[in-house]
C-alpha cells in the first residue's frame, strides 16, 4: 500500500492497492467480506462525517444512478448545497464525488487521501480491518472519502447511490431522511439471491426504522418483501402504481427527452392510475431530457422522493422540480453522442435494462436496424441480454473491454451469442462478428453502418470506448 500520498497519481496508487470488488467477477457477498462495523469504525477515526449529513440514500438493480441524478439537480435547483456519490465512474475517479455539479478539486482529492493513509495503515496493523480479501476496501475508503469531502464542504444534503445489493454496502452507514428503492431485477444473482424476493431483501436493507421509504418496484414479489421490511421498520412506504405513478408518455417538443404525468394519491384526491386525467394532485407534462419510458419511471420515483421530504425541512418548490428533472443529465444512459453515423451509448448490462434500451432505439429510430457493439462481465447473464439484442441489431459485434479483468473473453461471449442465434428464426438472427478490442470494434462498426450503432454491456466498455472515440475525434464529435 502507498503511504506517501502527495498527488494525484499516488493516491490512485492507494486506492487501487485495496481489493477492489467493481474489478472481480465472483464478488463475495456477505458479513465476512462485508462489514458495516469495519465502515463504521473507520468513520469513527475520521470524525464521523455521515453523522453530520442529511442524506437520501437510493438502492435499486436499475435506475438508482439516473434517478439520483435527477434529485440531486432538483435539490441544486431550489437552492440547496448538494452532494451527489455515484459509482462506478466513466473516466475519472472524481467522477463519483460532486457537489453543485462539480467534482471534487485535485487538491482535495489528494489531501482527503493523505489523511486516509494512517487510519488505514493503522486498522491493518490492529488487525481492525480484516474479513476476505485484505482488509477494508477501495470502495469502502472511497465512501469515506466522499463523506469527508460532503461534511468538510457543509452540504445541505447528499444524495448517496449503493454500489452492491444495499444491506451490507458501505453507504448503509448513513441516516437518511427518505430511502429509495428503484426497482428489482435479476442482476449480482451470485451475491444477492436467484429470485427477486432475494434480491429484494439484500435491497431493502436501507431501510431504517421510522425513515420513509419510496419504491419504484412493481412486480409482486419483490414488491411484498419491500412492504413486509418497511412494516417490520414501521417506515412509512409509498409505492409506484399505488401511491405515485406516470401516465401518458410521449417525446418532448426537440425529441431529445420525454414528457409524462405524474400522479400521486392522499386521502384527499383519492386517485388511481386511472385518475390522472383528473390529476387532482401531481404534475402535468413533465418533461426530461434522458430517453425511454424506463426514465419516466425513474423521474415518478425522484418526484415521489422530493416530494417526502419534510416541508418543515425543505422548500422545494414546482418550478424548482420541473427544471432540475429537465437540467439533469447521465452520462451512458441511452446517451446520443454524434451523428454520421449516430451513436447511442448506453451502460444496459442485464435483461431488463437492454430491452429497456431497445425500445428506445425502436422508437427513436424506427426505420434503422443498428450495428451494435457489446462487451460484458463474466457474471452477467449474457444469454438472457443476447436474446432481446440479437432480433433487434443488423451486426452484433463482440469485443472485451481492456481496462478491466472481469471481462468476458470475446470466445465465451460469440459461443453464447451463436447459441441463441440458433434459437431464434433465420429472419431474426443478425451477423455476428467478434473484434479483440473495442478501438477494433469501433473501426468495425464505421466500416458497417454509417446510420446507427449502439454500444451497450457494461460500464467498463463505456469507459473504454471513451477513450477509442476520444482519440478518434476526426470521425466523431464526442460529447460525454
Amino acid at each position: 500500500m502507498a503511504t506517501d500520498v502527495s498527488d494525484r497519481d499516488s493516491a490512485l496508487e492507494f486506492l487501487y492497492s485495496r481489493i477492489n470488488y467493481e474489478r472481480l467477477a465472483n464478488v463475495p457477498y456477505s458479513l465476512e467480506a462485508f462489514k458495516l462495523d469495519r465502515m463504521q469504525l473507520l468513520l469513527a477515526r475520521v470524525g464521523d462525517p455521515h453523522l453530520a449529513l442529511r442524506a437520501v440514500h437510493i438502492a435499486g438493480t436499475k435506475g438508482k444512478g439516473s434517478t439520483a441524478a435527477m434529485i440531486a439537480a432538483v435539490l441544486q435547483g431550489a437552492g440547496y448545497k448538494t452532494a451527489l456519490y455515484s459509482s462506478p465512474h466513466l473516466e475519472r475517479l472524481e467522477e463519483r464525488f460532486v457537489i453543485d455539479g462539480n467534482c471534487i478539486s485535485a487538491a482535495d482529492f489528494v489531501g482527503l487521501c493523505a489523511e486516509l493513509v494512517p487510519v488505514v495503515k493503522r486498522m491493518d496493523e490492529e488487525g481492525l480491518s480484516g474479513g476476505i480479501g485484505a482488509g477494508l476496501t477501495f470502495f469502502e475508503i472511497t465512501t469515506a472519502l466522499g463523506l469527508l469531502f460532503f461534511a468538510r464542504h457543509n452540504v445541505e444534503i447528499a444524495v448517496l447511490e449503493v454500489g452492491l445489493g444495499g444491506r451490507l454496502d458501505s453507504t448503509n452507514v448513513c441516516r437518511p431522511e427518505v430511502s429509495v428503492i428503484t426497482s428489482i431485477s435479476y442482476d449480482h444473482m451470485k451475491q444477492l439471491g436467484s429470485t427477486l424476493a432475494e434480491i429484494a431483501r439484500e435491497k431493502a436493507g436501507i431501510i431504517k426504522h421510522g425513515v420513509p421509504v419510496i419504491s419504484g418496484v412493481t412486480a409482486d414479489e419483490p414488491r411484498q418483501v419491500i412492504e413486509q421490511i418497511a412494516d417490520e421498520q414501521q417506515a412509512p412506504l409509498s409505492l409506484r402504481g399505488r401511491d405515485f405513478d406516470f401516465a401518458n408518455v410521449s417525446s418532448s417538443d426537440d425529441a431529445r427527452g420525454e414528457r409524462f404525468d405524474y400522479w400521486e394519491s392522499s386521502p384527499q384526491a383519492g386517485l388511481s392510475a386511472h385518475g390522472v386525467n383528473g390529476l387532482l394532485s401531481g404534475l402535468r407534462s413533465v418533461e426530461i431530457s434522458l430517453l425511454g419510458a424506463h426514465q419516466c419511471a425513474n423521474a415518478a420515483v425522484a418526484i415521489a422522493t422530493l416530494r417526502q421530504l419534510s416541508p418543515e425541512k425543505w422548500d422545494i418548490p414546482e418550478a424548482a422540480i420541473r427544471q432540475g428533472l429537465l437540467a439533469a443529465r447521465c452520462s451512458a444512459r441511452i446517451q446520443i453522442l454524434g451523428r454520421n453515423p449516430t451513436v447511442v451509448l448506453d451502460v444496459a448490462h442485464n435483461g431488463a435494462s437492454v430491452r429497456a434500451l431497445v425500445d428506445v432505439l425502436q422508437k427513436q429510430f424506427p426505420r434503422q436496424r443498428p450495428t451494435l457493439i457489446f462487451a460484458s462481465s463474466r457474471d452477467k447473464d449474457v444469454a438472457a441480454m443476447m436474446q432481446v439484442l440479437l432480433p433487434a441489431c443488423e451486426t452484433l459485434i463482440l469485443t472485451q473491454y481492456v481496462t478491466n479483468p472481469r471481462a468476458m473473453e470475446t470466445a465465451e461471449l460469440a459461443a453464447i451469442a451463436r447459441e441463441v442465434a440458433g434459437q431464434l428464426s433465420q429472419d431474426a438472427a443478425a451477423e455476428i462478428v467478434v473484434e479483440p478490442s473495442p478501438a477494433a470494434a469501433w473501426r468495425r462498426a464505421c466500416q458497417v453502418n454509417r446510420g446507427l450503432v449502439c454500444i451497450t454491456g457494461s460500464f467498463f466498455l463505456a469507459a473504454d470506448m471513451a477513450e477509442v472515440m476520444r482519440k478518434g475525434r476526426e470521425d466523431l464529435r464526442f460529447e460525454i
